[in-house]
């Protein structure tokens, strides 16, 4: 027993040794190069496995870096928020309607005379909060363009009190309620 079939077929006359020896060597060669080809292939799943990694790493990353822009936007939200609803001016006697402009669409809000004066002035200004207008004074207003300028609807321009010299109209005040 024991014998291989290259064994039985060199005693039966039907292989050389010469040709026995070659299909050896070829059958060796043949296993060699598969073993190799497993330890490449063992490569390129590890090189592969490794690029995924990586990539679920930045993925990782990046997601995270959302979630904490989401955070912040939400934590600037809360303290406009905040800083609209301690600062609100109530206006119980408000009968003048005060018109603005949020975009592009002309919106009004009622106000007393004296909160009319200090929009105008630029004391006051006007907030917007989930689609309500507040008034609100313009220190507050210029903290709130700090951290998100969306929420400022009307903010009137201090103008300078200076007068120019060579005004010839300087001696006349305009009325405040001149109406065109």
């Amino acid at each position: 027993m024991g014998n291989s079939l290259q064994d039985q077929l060199l005693k039966a006359g039907l292989v050389d040794k010469e040709k026995a020896k070659a299909v050896k060597k070829t059958k060796q060669k043949q296993s060699k190069q598969k073993l190799k080809q497993k330890k490449v292939i063992v490569d390129e799943v590890k090189l592969a496995s490794e690029q995924a990694h990586r990539e679920k790493l930045e993925k990782d990353r990046e997601l995270n870096r959302q979630k904490a822009e989401q955070v912040k936007q939400k934590e600037i939200h809360n303290q406009i928020k905040q800083l609209i609803t301690l600062n609100v001016i109530a206006e119980p006697d408000a009968e003048i309607a005060y018109n603005f402009t949020d975009g592009t669409v002309v919106q009004k809000v009622y106000v007393s005379t004296e909160t009319q004066q200090q929009l105008i002035k630029g004391k006051l200004s006007i907030a917007k909060l989930e689609e309500t207008y507040h008034v609100i004074p313009t220190v507050v207003a210029d903290k709130i363009a700090m951290r998100d300028d969306s929420y400022v609807v009307a903010q009137a321009t201090v103008e300078s009190s200076e007068m120019d010299e060579d005004d010839p109209y300087a001696d006349y005040k305009i009325p405040d309620d001149l109406m065109w």
